[in-house]
């Protein structure tokens, strides 16, 4: 993994204009390793690994038999239970630990994302999607981007519940949510629950080109902010919902106007 510091807004646009169709994701604290909520909390409180597995299938089962109670009009069916990408995405965006890592098509948004509640240096990172997507683990045959597809019937049970595979698929559900809409989202799902993004894209050899770590400084915070709400890149755009409009108050509260401006 490359790793990369800027100093300014200017420079993060600069650097982001050559990484044309790559995926970005943002983290508040550019010390968090690249790992999913489901391994964070798997690794707080459930040491023994050989129950990752069960305990995994047992939360998507519980997820399953339940959520049709609230789905009501807001996805008009319960097909988003059926298909394991898309249950899992509603899971995720609802707060549920998943296996999935949140990224965007657009760098903006990762930053929004990075910046939003930063109280120390943040961290957007790339990922090299297009050489990710015709890549295979050390030239494994039958790891290609197709093969491992966790939207085919079976592979998702076999390739990532053991836990056993160091491979990365990136993509979206064939019927995607309001939120992952909103936020340009797609989403990687990794193939081990134990090791952080870049050490499973060494299985794919050079990680430094599939992977850059870009540093941002929490002095660019407010000039970043500002221009991220130019942009119209807020809470209340990226979840289009009452949740959403609440938690863009915050920044509301930093931004100034000229007196006499009553928005």
């Amino acid at each position: 993994m490359e790793e990369i510091r800027i100093d300014t807004w200017s420079d993060f646009m600069a650097l982001t204009d050559t990484l044309d169709a790559w995926a970005f994701r943002g983290q508040q604290d550019a010390r968090w390793p690249l790992l999913t909520s489901l391994s964070r909390y798997l690794n707080a409180y459930i040491p023994d690994q050989s129950l990752w597995r069960a305990r995994e299938e047992r939360a998507i089962r519980i997820f399953r038999r339940k959520a049709h109670n609230y789905l009501g009009g807001t996805l008009g069916n319960n097909s988003a239970l059926d298909n394991i990408l898309r249950c899992l995405a509603l899971m995720q965006h609802h707060g549920a630990p998943t296996r999935l890592l949140d990224f965007t098509k657009s760098p903006y948004v990762a930053a929004f994302f990075a910046l939003q509640s930063a109280t120390c240096d943040a961290a957007v990172y790339a990922l090299n999607t297009p050489r990710l997507w015709r890549a295979s683990p050390n030239g494994r045959p039958g790891t290609g981007r197709d093969q491992i597809d966790p939207r085919v019937p079976g592979n998702f049970e076999k390739l990532y519940l053991p836990n056993a595979n160091a491979i990365i698929w990136i993509g979206e559900p064939e019927d995607m949510d309001r939120r992952l809409v909103a936020q340009a989202g797609t989403l990687v799902v990794p193939g081990m629950l134990d090791k952080p993004l870049d050490e499973i894209l060494g299985t794919y050899g050079d990680s430094a080109a599939l992977l850059k770590k870009v540093i941002l400084p929490l002095s660019m915070r407010s000039e970043a902010m500002k221009a991220l709400y130019r942009m119209n890149i807020t809470s209340a755009t990226l979840f289009p919902d009452l949740d959403g409009l609440a938690r863009s108050i915050g920044l509301e509260l930093e931004m100034t106007w000229p007196a006499g401006d009553g928005t």
